[in-house]
């Protein structure tokens, strides 16, 4: 589409109901017009191999597959297909003028409700979780079935979708992906497949494979009443002929990327309750590798998209490498040994980048000294806390020790549950970090102290940046840095992985890993 029609389509009078303002969103398959209680969603005539809307008639018949598609889980949303007609100035979705494309029409769904951003506000619950479990629990139930549906699920097939998705991703080696986290990626996949061929032939003969959603993550959901869950995959019966667990494993990987897998735990238990399926555990993770990895290679695609800002640009890139670096995490967390590892260091040194970073990609539980301390005191954890570097307020020794000894206890829940975890905390005294040294010798548990450190002018930045930040947690600033600096009591060479966090955090992650005797 040109930049002529996308201009008319700017236009209110390009509608043929009367509307304040029309926003446009753009991705890498769809130019989507919003208006003020509706939305046109226009194909890309693209090619991507995947997918092919390079001609008028393959657009039109794709626009009516999506609408008749999305009807099963959305109804009241997906009004038709409409067509867009040329006009003097460009383009409108009205008048007799001749067709030169088509678009999907939708009901307006409202944007503080869709579940990314909710996500983003830290204002998704349980009882969330348990709507949409519910929801797709009984989408599954009732979804198309047959031995053209099973023949897609067949493990040479998912082998070949593998394959696919490793051949259009190469054109990103070198900068969302890295050649060696490609083979090991390759090397995981292909041999988990021969290894659990069996099990994969079950999931077909017990009736799991259905004419599913195959595109069920965060930005397709929104939380109304009902749930409505949309924008499914309509330009491919192989990537909707799937397994359930593998549709139920984009979202549970999504909420993993949003660092939410507390969520995701609730929508499995739910989900699994409301479907009787207890089967699907041990192709979890694979499936939610392969979703990643598809969700790395799309956001990749975005980069081709012209009039990216430089910020936006590296916004797309680091969504991609974090996609990437989590479908190689999923491949490492079969050989893992539960650990017991501190993030250790000064304030605006990196450690709590590491400790998110770490968990995401692992799976491993992650406790913050910030918000466990704020939860001790009863104060809310994002903003900082009056007075809270006061004798009277909330950094003191009386909670420190709290603070501390609360930690511990999380380490020991976790460790004894068989899982392992990271204690994000400045960890400036040695006693603090010996008690934890203990507790993974008792349990006989790996332990590593992740110790970060940056030049002060770094820190003094990231600890500046944060004055102006409504959701950090932690309080700490450059005057409490200044004061750490001088009671710090650092480890002693050898005692723990000295890491220098001005390198790129999955940098960081690599060689933790390492010393952990996984694969850098």
């Amino acid at each position: 589409m040109d930049q002529k029609l996308i201009k008319s389509l700017l236009e209110a009078a390009a509608y043929p109901e009367p509307t304040g303002e029309v926003r446009l969103v753009e991705t890498h398959v769809s130019f989507i017009f919003i208006t003020d209680h509706f939305v046109y969603k226009v194909k890309k005539a693209v090619d991507y191999g995947f997918l092919d809307f390079t001609t008028l008639e393959r657009r039109r018949f794709y626009c009516g597959e999506e609408v008749r598609l999305n009807r099963r889980l959305c109804p009241e949303v997906y009004l038709g297909v409409v067509e867009l007609r040329e006009t003097e100035r460009g383009a409108a979705f009205a008048g007799d003028g001749a067709v030169i494309d088509y678009a999907v029409k939708m009901r307006r769904l409202p944007e503080e409700r869709m579940l990314d951003r909710l996500l983003s506000e830290g204002a998704v619950f349980p009882a969330d979780m348990a709507r949409i479990a519910a929801a797709v629990a009984a989408f599954h139930a009732g979804a198309e079935r047959g031995p053209h549906i099973d023949a897609c699920a067949a493990p040479e097939m998912i082998g070949q979708n593998w394959e696919q998705n490793f051949r259009q991703s190469a054109p990103f080696v070198g900068s969302t992906l890295r050649a060696g986290e490609l083979a090991e990626i390759r090397q995981w996949a292909t041999s988990f497949l021969a290894e659990n061929e069996p099990l994969f032939r079950e999931r077909v003969a017990g009736g799991f494979i259905r004419d599913c959603d195959g595109d069920l993550h965060s930005g397709n959901i929104c939380l109304t009443e009902p749930v409505c869950i949309f924008d499914c995959i309509e330009f491919s019966e192989k990537f909707r002929y799937i397994d359930t667990a593998a549709d139920l494993a984009f979202l549970l990987m999504d909420l993993e990327y949003a660092g939410r897998p507390d969520l995701a735990r609730v929508l499995l238990a739910a989900y699994r309750e409301a479907s009787g399926d207890a089967g699907m555990s041990p192709l979890l993770d694979f499936y939610k590798a392969q979703r990643a990895f598809v969700r790395g290679k799309v956001t990749s695609l975005r980069l081709a998209q012209p009039g990216l800002s430089p910020e936006q640009r590296a916004g797309v890139e680091a969504s991609a490498r974090r996609y990437f670096r989590l479908t190689r995490g999923y491949a490492l967390r079969g050989r893992l040994v539960p650990t017991l590892i501190l993030t250790c260091g000064l304030s605006g040194s990196g450690k709590s980048s590491l400790a998110g970073e770490l968990s995401r990609e692992l799976g491993l539980e992650i406790t913050r000294s910030d918000l466990v301390r704020k939860a001790l005191a009863g104060v809310p954890a994002a903003g900082g806390a009056a007075g809270a570097h006061g004798r009277d307020g909330i950094y003191n020794d009386e909670m420190d020790r709290a603070t501390y000894a609360a930690l511990l206890a999380e380490a020991e829940r976790a460790l004894a549950l068989g899982r392992g975890i990271v204690v994000d905390a400045t960890f400036k005294r040695r006693s603090d970090r010996e008690r934890f040294r203990q507790l993974a010798a008792r349990l006989d548990a790996p332990f590593l102290i992740a110790h970060t450190r940056c030049p002060e002018q770094v820190a003094h930045e990231r600890l500046d940046r944060r004055r102006h930040d409504p959701a950090e947690v932690s309080d700490a600033r450059w005057e409490q840095y200044q004061r750490q600096r001088v009671e710090f009591e650092f480890p002693e060479p050898g005692e723990s992985l000295l890491l220098d966090s001005t390198l790129p955090v999955w940098d960081e992650a690599d060689l933790v890993m390492a010393a952990m005797g996984l694969s850098a």
